[in-house]
């Protein structure tokens, strides 16, 4: 487990430090984001689908679930990135009627919003992201942890179990 902490005084900082930790992902990744509403969790994934070419606007899906955007990864091939909300979510077969194994164990990256909400089916290799407000307004720490391997190629799908 590898796990760096800082701390952004602006939210021109907050999107500096999500492009920089786009430069770490691959086909296949998870990124858990957890916080409070409001916390900048959105705004982290702006950086992240900026840093990896995304030319759409970035919005957070929190009524339609799942944002798809098309971005290129470090050789400029085609890069999907799914960008799921789960704060309106009221049950796990939600998750299962939209395929999240395709997200979660397919070709693209995922990033998820109030991932804490999937429990077990969270991937055991992704990286965890943590935001939260600093004691000044425009103040926030992040918190990113790479966890479990994050070799997609070594990495084997949940099986949904009636």
């Amino acid at each position: 487990m590898v796990r760096t902490s800082l701390t952004t005084a602006s939210p021109g900082e907050t999107l500096q430090v999500a492009r920089e930790f786009a430069s770490r992902l691959q086909r296949g990744d998870v990124v858990a984001l957890s916080g409070e509403l409001g916390a900048g969790k959105t705004h982290f994934v702006k950086g992240v689908c900026e840093a990896l070419g995304v030319q759409s606007a970035v919005t957070s899906p929190t009524f339609v679930l799942l944002n798809r955007y098309q971005g290129r990864d470090s050789r400029g091939e085609e890069l999907l990135l799914y960008h799921l909300d789960l704060y309106r979510i009221k049950s796990v077969e939600e998750i299962y009627d939209i395929g999240y194994e395709e997200f979660f164990y397919g070709n693209g990256i995922c990033l998820v919003e109030w991932a804490e909400l999937l429990g077990a089916l969270m991937p055991p290799a992704r990286f965890d992201i943590r935001i939260s407000a600093g004691e000044e307004e425009r103040r926030r720490h992040i918190e990113i942890e790479q966890v479990g391997s994050q070799l997609p190629h070594l990495r084997t799908a949940k099986v949904r179990s009636s």
